[in-house]
């Protein structure tokens, strides 16, 4: 999901310090280069005697981890299933310690077995990593055996130096290593990125694929992000870098693969789409009016070269295995597996030795879900319990009280109750004349990467937010703003939610009290938004006249498909996100009288 990088973590470091946290050490991030060969060869050894033809591959996969080393909590660590009488269950899912568990049994019995990820490892993550700029992530992947994963936008978050830490190691360049005595080791597998480039160069940012080799199995894995990367990340965690069409890149590659012999060919793309059901065992491959898959990738999968044999994708959070026709008209698997660790897909590719490729017609795929009831991995639970000492100091520290759950990232509806807050936390902060003198708060929806959960994570008791809770909501610490933008730009800002590059998947901004309008889902592009209808505190938006508005750094550089918010004057640059956050919490909640999920009335849909 499109979302707020991350880019200021000054407050970060201070609190770092706080805590105590160990600060030497430098960066040593020299760019990889070239691609290799590589194979954990899960389980089994070489065969003896008289091989058969084929052999099943076992591919297993998953997206969007996003540093969930700790189950997400709320609905947000929910996967729906569809039970046989057509009712849906919500099923709690995900955590690494589960996650391990689930793929070292999946393994058994499966001498060739290769794990990939589909993009967005890190990135957007709770306290727990995010702290600690995701190297328990990186330490978490390194022990789930993982072979190989492309670049999401999100590993762009911190710029093209950290993640090329995050590759090759080395302490971080300002708060040094985090624990006495250690040095970060880096992935002991490959980031794949072959449709970035450096502008000077015009060379590969990372390697493009790698091959995964087994006792004269060959499989080729390219590994690209999307396109419109650049459109979804801050101008600082792209700089320097190009982005280039996902299906170009990858046939280019698959060409090259080919002529190097390796004819059995993966794809990881992290872009996506949406099947018409949300349950994780949906068939999408059901041929009724209405059913299936749309999005980017559809396109995306219809165009690239029939060299390749499958697609694991993410981005979109979703859960599919749906086969989509290559150019030639031959099915091909194209699967996604939602995100947080919450699943985890298994694909069964027959490999022909003799032509060194993956028989098409038998490639069977399905997601599995990572389920809470089944025993946790202990060098997992060492490893959280281990970071989660050193986060303790910060993590635990109450900011409020809510009374009940308050949904952010579980809510589905337009208008979310905890986008609300979110929205009148940055006016209430930036309202002052002295701060901003706003008038009206933008949230963009993807940054809200978490619910307020009423029940306790741990020992604060139920109803507290932790730091390290409200941090997992608004994890970017992000920079806010508060520009001049006329009643027109407002307009236009709030017709971009619904047309241009948001028309096919609306991004609707989360706005503060006092701003309503009507959201006519019948209609088409920009008419959605009912332009008649647009008030602030109960008058019509006057397109002649200045409002002062206040939104993340993000958005006020024009991102998400939102030019129009890219086109604010006489900035004033505020506090974080995260603080004002946490200032709203503490302003408006004891522990007699919590905070309410507020009503969620600012936004009319018609659908």
């Amino acid at each position: 999901m499109s979302a707020t990088p991350q880019k200021n973590r000054a407050s970060r470091r201070v609190l770092a310090a706080a805590a105590g946290l160990a600060t030497v050490g430098a960066l040593v991030a020299a760019m990889p280069a070239g691609a290799h060969d590589r194979g954990h060869g899960h389980g089994g050894g070489p065969g003896h005697g008289h091989k058969p033809r084929t052999v099943d591959v076992q591919l297993l996969s998953f997206n969007d981890l996003h540093g969930n080393l700790e189950p997400p909590a709320g609905s947000a660590g929910n996967v729906s299933e569809t039970q046989p009488d057509g009712t849906v269950k919500a099923i709690p899912a995900g955590g690494v310690e589960y996650l391990a568990t689930s793929l070292r049994t999946a393994r058994k019995g499966n001498p060739y077995s290769v794990t990939a990820a589909g993009g967005d490892m890190v990135g957007a993550s709770p306290l727990l990593s995010g702290l600690f700029h995701d190297e328990p992530t990186i330490e978490a992947l390194n022990g789930l055996d993982l072979d190989v994963t492309a670049v999401g936008n999100h590993e762009f978050d911190e710029g093209a130096t950290e993640l090329a830490r995050l590759q090759n190691g080395g302490c971080h360049p300002v708060e040094g290593c985090y624990e006495k005595g250690k040095k970060f080791k880096g992935a002991d597998f490959p980031y794949l990125a072959a449709n970035v480039t450096k502008e000077k160069t015009g060379k590969p940012l990372l390697k493009p694929y790698t091959v995964w080799k087994k006792n004269g199995v060959k499989i080729g894995f390219i590994g690209v992000t999307l396109e419109g990367t650049p459109d979804i990340v801050t101008a600082n965690g792209v700089k320097g870098l190009q982005f280039h069409d996902e299906v170009e890149t990858i046939n280019k590659y698959a060409r090259e693969l080919d002529r190097k012999g390796v004819k059995s060919i993966v794809a990881l793309i992290h872009e996506g789409g949406a099947p018409a059901s949300t349950s994780y065992n949906y068939d999408c491959d059901s041929p009724g009016a209405g059913d299936g898959i749309s999005g980017p990738i559809v396109d995306i999968a219809k165009g690239i070269t029939p060299k390749v044999d499958a697609l694991v994708t993410g981005h979109t959070h979703q859960a599919y295995v749906c086969t989509v026709p290559d150019p030639s008209g031959k099915p091909r698997m194209v699967t996604s597996a939602s995100s947080f660790g919450k699943l985890y897909t298994d694909t069964t590719l027959t490999y022909d030795r003799r032509t060194n490729d993956i028989v098409r017609t038998s490639v069977k795929s399905a997601n599995h879900i990572v389920t809470r009831d089944q025993p946790k991995a202990p060098d997992m639970t060492r490893l959280i319990d281990r970071w989660n000492k050193l986060a303790a100091p910060i993590a635990n520290k109450p900011q409020g009280w809510i009374s009940a759950d308050i949904n952010g990232r579980g809510s589905t509806a337009p208008e979310k109750p905890l986008g609300n807050v979110i929205a009148d936390a940055q006016l209430e902060g930036l309202a002052p004349a002295d701060k901003g003198g706003a008038e009206v708060a933008f949230m963009n929806p993807g940054g809200i990467r978490a619910d307020l959960v009423h029940k306790a994570s741990g020992s604060e008791g139920d109803g507290v937010v932790t730091y390290g809770e409200a941090f997992t909501v608004q994890p970017f610490t992000n920079m806010m703003n508060v520009v001049d933008l006329t009643g027109a730009q407002l307009v236009t800002a709030l017709q971009q939610q619904v047309s241009g590059p948001n028309e096919a998947s609306p991004k609707i901004l989360q706005v503060s009290k006092g701003l309503t309008y009507t959201l006519d889902l019948t209609k088409s592009g920009a008419d959605r938004v009912v332009a008649g209808t647009i008030k602030l505190n109960g008058e019509a938006i006057d397109p002649a006249r200045t409002y002062r508005v206040a939104m993340n750094e993000f958005l006020a550089g024009g991102g998400d498909g939102f030019p129009a918010l890219g086109q604010g004057t006489n900035k004033l640059v505020g506090a974080s996100d995260l603080d004002l956050f946490n200032a709203y919490l503490a302003a408006h909640s004891t522990a007699t009288a919590p905070l309410a999920p507020p009503a969620t009335d600012r936004i009319t849909v018609i659908q």
